[in-house]
């Protein structure tokens, strides 16, 4: 296949990177600044600034499928309306480029954990990644009355941390995964599995679903 991806050098985005490659797929990586990718092979990258839903369809245009990682910096100021904007313009410009499929990665926040109440909406959720975590909300939210694109919403689970590839994970829907009496977690390679597994063989279509080890 051949996958677009955007946020391809970050915490996410770079794992997902690897495993595309790994499984012989031809990557398009968008970056503002190409130069923060090394040569590889069956990877080329294209400049192209996200806020820009033209620029965006350019780049994906002939792929088979987009991943978005895209994610402007828990610390960046403006968090939240660079990420709305960013996001509108990736899925306008998905939409352009004639290509159905995509893949959003989105936060934790958004999972419910009780009736009527998100993650977000706790007392003990973050306040300083708050704003990002809301943006990330709001794209979901924005993302179920999507009907042209075959979407995908993937959040991750509560604990996502670096760690070795297993190759093994267990799904959810609306809820966060639990182990134990405890939130469960996963290590970024292998969400970066099922975000693959979910690309190559879809059962998530017009759908949010999160992962956890197995």
């Amino acid at each position: 296949m051949k996958i677009a991806l955007i946020g391809g050098t970050g915490f996410v985005g770079t794992a997902v990177l690897e495993e595309a490659l790994s499984r012989g797929h031809d990557v398009v990586a968008l970056a503002r600044d190409p130069v923060k990718y090394q040569a590889r092979e069956h990877l080329s990258v294209v400049r192209a600034d996200v806020q820009d839903a033209a620029q965006v369809a350019a780049a994906v245009a002939g792929t088979d499928a987009v991943v978005s990682a895209f994610n402007p910096g828990w610390t960046v100021a403006n968090i939240g309306a660079l990420f709305t904007a960013g996001h509108r313009a990736i899925m306008q410009g998905t939409k352009q480029s004639g290509v159905k499929r995509i893949l959003v990665v989105g936060g934790a926040g958004s999972l419910y954990v009780a009736p009527g109440k998100q993650l977000i909406d706790t007392p003990e959720f973050p306040k300083e990644i708050y704003e990002g975590a809301h943006a990330a909300r709001q794209a979901l939210d924005e993302m179920r009355g999507e009907q042209e694109l075959e979407w995908t919403f993937l959040s991750p689970p509560v604990f996502l941390a670096a760690g070795e590839r297993s190759g093994r994970y267990r799904t959810g829907g609306e809820h966060p995964l639990m182990e134990g009496e405890k939130p469960a977690g996963i290590s970024v390679k292998d969400m970066a599995v099922a975000i693959l597994d979910e690309i190559e063989a879809p059962k998530h279509l017009r759908a949010r679903f999160t992962v956890a080890s197995a």
